[in-house]
């Protein structure tokens, strides 16, 4: 009989589990950052095996509503404890709530919704409507981020991620970001309803880039003018993150197909969704056989979706996280005013805020020193000088301030360090 050692939250026992069966180099990694282990979370905080606790400032997008969320939580345990994954024989009733709600929030015209676990995976369902409507080239931007499954990692733009897997998808054409008139060019040398736009209304993984003001709007009106498909990725932007239902909002656009994940989990069950108008999604709604997963719309993962959409909305999630933004920003430009010798920019908009660094090792040290006052952020997938912040909207005074105080405290310690070093 096989013995299963007992489970156990001791570090070094943790790192060495990590290096026998998961990756040898993400145990190396949390030996040299002196990683803890998580075992608990509660709103905007996480506690290592020692008791500590940690303001998250990362999470990557996902926990707006924070960690554990009372109304999502209490819909979930409900679930599982009544009908947790369905057999998909018979008809889904929290999967029919959940895709009728995120219709409801989501651009006027975008009806139809399929519904998955991982923003990847949304990605790839999007590229099969794309190619089902006859749309056989893609179209994405340089330091784009739509996940790295084949298909999404063939559309996102950072060859140290594409390079090992080539050849991916063919037919894929990558033109600089918030640049209009090279999307113009591209379209204009393919046939009508040859292309489709795969776009974010910021890239976070990108560094948090802020196109110019009406880039999605010109891109929207070339899209109509060549009757290419418009892919809009909101898996991080959306539901609340920017101070606005979504990107597209800001500039009152309206794409054929709309990425959206991280938040929509409610930071308990991931779920994730591609939400489209009718005719992008035509074939798939007359043979819905044409694209299935097993865990697409289950049980328990539509009710997290469907309890965090309706906890966004009664809990005015936008609007907070809107005025929270502002005080954000300013806060965080406040702390690195000073620090101009190792930072570049502060950047952000709502609770998405990156802060680039003028040497790629100054935001890796910088990112160490924060654990080190015990703030979680994130590092850009695609931008290795980028720390990207992205809080939950519960954030008060208190919070901000020991934000505030550990990137003061945290640019002057990585200041220091290469001053003595040069």
């Amino acid at each position: 009989m096989t013995t299963i050692a007992p489970s156990t939250n001791d570090r070094e026992a943790v790192i060495e589990r990590y290096g026998r069966h998961v990756s040898r180099g993400r145990a190396r990694l949390a030996q040299l950052m002196a990683a803890g282990v998580e075992v608990r979370s509660d709103g905007a905080f996480v506690y290592d095996q020692d008791g500590e606790r940690f303001l998250d400032c990362g999470g990557y997008g996902v926990f707006i509503l924070g960690h554990r969320h009372p109304r999502v939580v209490a819909a979930v345990k409900k679930q599982i404890d009544c009908h947790p994954v369905a057999t998909r024989e018979l008809l889904e009733p929290r999967l029919a709530e959940a895709a009728e709600a995120l219709a409801a929030i989501t651009p006027e015209g975008l009806e139809y919704v399929f519904f998955a676990s991982a923003g990847t995976e949304a990605t790839e369902a999007a590229l099969k409507l794309a190619r089902l409507s006859g749309r056989t080239t893609l179209v994405s931007t340089e330091c784009g981020f739509h996940g790295k499954t084949f298909g999404a990692l063939s559309v996102t733009g950072r060859d140290a991620y594409r390079e090992p897997f080539e050849p991916l998808l063919p037919a894929v054409e990558q033109i600089p970001y918030g640049d209009t008139a090279a999307l113009r060019d591209v379209l204009a040398r393919h046939d009508r309803r040859d292309c489709a736009v795969v776009l974010e209304p910021i890239q976070a993984e990108g560094g948090v880039r802020i196109p110019p003001d009406g880039y999605l709007r010109e891109a929207r009106a070339l899209c109509v003018e060549f009757d290419a498909l418009l892919v809009l990725d909101e898996i991080q932007t959306g539901l609340g993150r920017l101070g606005s239902w979504w990107g597209a909002d800001r500039e009152g656009v309206v794409p054929d197909l709309l990425l959206v994940g991280k938040a929509l989990s409610g930071g308990v069950v991931p779920a994730s969704a591609v939400v489209g108008n009718a005719e992008a999604f035509d074939a798939l709604s007359r043979d819905p056989m044409l694209h299935t997963t097993t865990f697409s719309g289950a049980p328990v993962a539509m009710a997290a979706a469907l309890a965090a959409v309706r906890a966004i909305d009664e809990e005015n999630v936008v609007e907070r996280a809107a005025a929270l933004g502002e005080r954000l920003l300013a806060a965080t430009r406040g702390a690195l005013a000073d620090h101009g010798s190792v930072v570049a920019d502060v950047r952000g908009v709502g609770l998405l805020v990156g802060i680039e660094f003028r040497e790629q090792h100054y935001a890796g040290d910088f990112t160490l020193e924060l654990l080190r006052r015990r703030v979680i952020a994130a590092h850009s997938l695609n931008s290795n000088r980028v720390v990207r912040l992205t809080p939950p909207v519960s954030l008060g005074d208190d919070e901000i301030d020991w934000l505030a105080r550990a990137a003061d405290e945290s640019a002057r310690a990585v200041a220091e360090r290469y001053a003595a070093d040069g």
